[in-house]
């Protein structure tokens, strides 16, 4: 059975770029653009992964992230945030709140599908 991944960024050519990329990896793709679609698509979908933007409207990765370890059917979906702005404090932050990962863009293509493969493992 295919792994399913829940992708979260506000920029529309991530999400699409990650998509295609795990899709030829053999992962099955769900897509959100905002921290309230991506609890939203969570509860429904419950994926395997979420790969989730820190920076975003409607309340943001953080307080997507936040919101999915309150609820019962969501708070074992592991999480790795990805930033552009890959600041020490934050990475410690969304690590300490129980993420399983940071990941910087933009990706190096070897180290992203590492931490993604070592998290579903």
């Amino acid at each position: 059975m295919k792994k399913k991944i829940l992708i979260v960024d506000d920029e529309p050519g991530i999400v699409r770029l990650l998509s295609m990329r795990l899709k030829a990896k053999g992962y099955e793709v769900l897509e959100a653009f905002d921290g309230l679609e991506c609890v939203k698509i969570a509860l429904k979908e419950i994926p395997d992964l979420i790969l989730l933007d820190i920076k975003m409207p409607h309340g943001g990765g953080i307080g997507a992230f936040e919101k999915l370890i309150q609820l019962e059917m969501t708070k074992k979906i592991p999480v790795i945030f990805m930033t552009a702005f890959p600041k020490l404090e934050i990475k410690n932050l969304v690590l300490k709140m129980g993420a399983k990962g940071c990941i910087s863009k933009p990706f190096i293509s070897e180290d992203f599908e590492q931490t993604i493969e070592m998290t579903l493992e």
